[in-house]
């Protein structure tokens, strides 16, 4: 199924529907398949071919529908840019994706401005404006809304997001239309979401998540998305109790900071009833208070990658039972344990977690070696160790390559320690993640200097600032003479971590 198609068949079914609401805007299904078609046809006019890079550097808002299925109806690629990113994340992305062309929020244009000079394949800029002349529509305004003249097929890619790679740099997760879709419909079955629903896109929208998780899956079920741009837990009540909001995806963090909001009303999040979560385990605690304070709201968990989308899925009725779990194979997917000979685990024991078939990327753009790597024994492997029980429900050991999970952001290690290298006096360094209240786990840095070399916390710290988005800085940072090490020569993080996680269970 074509992204573009689940657009058209909600446009014929429901016409005048809202399908975005965003601070008291609301764009009709009709009007969001109009503004697709012309975006698309702009695009084409301004000689972007199939395939071609298009970034878009944005909050959530009503934009980023556009974009989104105006781009894929061109046949060219989304390439989904976090804003979160530093200057020197900004600039490779866009340069390794190719992006020719960029629509950018003008919270942004400053950023966008101190980089342009250093990406000689990025063509054209397009502002998306808060207040004032509006680029963006003016981009599309004159041009058809009748669909564009342009072959594409279901296994043409249409979609980039970026993640943390083992090089310490992000890569490009190139999907296809089938891919998507695979996933839309796995969510829509999975997560219950029907054409009565108003659905809360209240994580970025550069995201998985909240992209192809929830705003792709809701569109395709015609219901109505509420797009919230900054998160915070006062808001996010006043969005539910001013739409209607019926169902969201929320991070584990977020969900704690709704229960715990000293304002907490029940009776403002009345409407609300299907909450799904993933990137970190919902501690008991939250999962508990939940069920105390909005005993309606009936809660999904699921598990997935940026490469493979949904994979499992832990319904509300195998609670508690199976709690601890992430669930089992979710509708539309393979998913299984393996050990490393590509056999499948028995019951109870440790293996890999892999997945293969249609939910499965392309490929890491412009990564050869990583993509084949990727792929091992007929499966695409997730790097995520786990054991699955006798009623096939899968549980997480731990994530591979010590990936560090703050706030539902997947932190890589290696990105931080290649900037820590970056200042004069690092000799070694490693990084890890260590408990924190708020946030789950947040990134430590153990180090030690070069002789005769000396440098502070702050200063380290700062270093990291001007090379990293905030969320991947080190919040502690400890100088040591040495590190504990393998035979060769490996730091064993494992050992510098265990002392914060004493009586604890790290998240995964």
């Amino acid at each position: 199924m074509l992204t573009g198609d689940m657009l058209r068949r909600s446009a014929e079914r429901f016409p005048q529907k809202p399908a975005i609401l965003w601070e008291g805007n609301l764009l009709t299904y009709d009007a969001l398949d109009q503004a697709a078609n012309r975006l698309a046809n702009a695009l084409i006019s301004q000689g972007l071919v199939k395939r071609a890079k298009v970034g878009i550097l944005s909050r959530n808002r009503t934009e980023y529908g556009i974009g989104f299925f105006g781009v894929a109806r061109s046949g060219a690629v989304l390439v989904n840019v976090s804003v979160l990113y530093a200057p020197d994340e900004l600039v490779y992305v866009l340069d390794k994706a190719d992006i020719e062309l960029l629509f950018y929020e003008d919270l942004f244009a400053d950023k966008v401005e101190a980089v342009r000079d250093r990406l000689p394949k990025l063509r054209q800029t397009v502002r998306i404006a808060t207040n004032g002349s509006d680029e963006f529509k003016a981009f599309y305004a004159s041009s058809p809304a009748t669909p564009p003249a342009v072959e594409i097929h279901e296994d043409d890619p249409f979609c980039m997001t970026y993640t943390g790679g083992t090089t310490g740099r992000p890569k490009g997760v190139l999907v296809s239309h089938r891919n998507r879709a695979v996933t839309a419909h796995t969510v829509m079955v999975e997560e219950a979401i029907d054409e009565r629903d108003v659905v809360g896109i209240v994580t970025p929208m550069f995201h998985v998540a909240a992209l192809n998780i929830m705003f792709q899956p809701a569109v395709l079920a015609s219901a109505t998305t509420a797009l919230l741009s900054k998160w915070d837990p006062d808001d996010f009540t006043d969005m539910v109790q001013q739409t209607g909001l019926t169902a969201a995806f929320l991070v584990p963090t977020q969900v704690s900071m709704v229960v715990s909001n000293p304002q907490f009303d029940a009776t403002k999040l009345r409407s609300w009833r299907k909450l799904s979560f993933a990137g970190a385990p919902m501690p008991d605690w939250v999962q508990q208070k939940m069920i105390e304070l909005l005993p309606d709201v009936k809660l999904t968990q699921i598990y997935g990658q940026s490469e493979m989308g949904v994979l499992t899925s832990l319904r509300h009725w195998y609670l508690p039972e199976k709690l601890g779990s992430v669930g089992r194979q979710a509708y539309n997917v393979d998913v299984a344990v393996i050990d490393p000979d590509g056999k499948r685990v028995a019951t109870g024991e440790i293996g890999e977690i892999v997945s293969r078939g249609d939910n499965v990327m392309l490929e890491y753009y412009d990564e050869p070696e990583q993509t084949a790597a990727f792929w091992r024994h007929g499966w695409a492997h997730t790097d995520d160790v786990g054991s699955i029980d006798e009623d096939g429900f899968i549980t997480l050991i731990d994530r591979s390559k010590d990936m560090i999970i703050s706030g539902g952001e997947n932190v890589y290690p290696k990105e931080i320690e290649n900037a820590l290298y970056e200042h004069n006096s690092v000799a070694e360094c490693a990084v890890f993640g260590i408990p924190d209240d708020k946030w789950g786990e947040v990134p430590a840095a153990y180090v030690c200097l070069k002789p005769e070399m000396t440098t502070t916390e702050d200063d380290l710290i700062a270093h990291c600032a001007t090379l990293l988005a905030q969320f991947k800085r080190p919040r502690l940072v400890k100088f040591v003479a040495d590190f504990p090490k393998t035979p060769i020569g490996k730091i064993q993080k494992n050992l510098l971590r265990e002392p914060y996680w004493t009586d604890m269970k790290k998240n995964i």
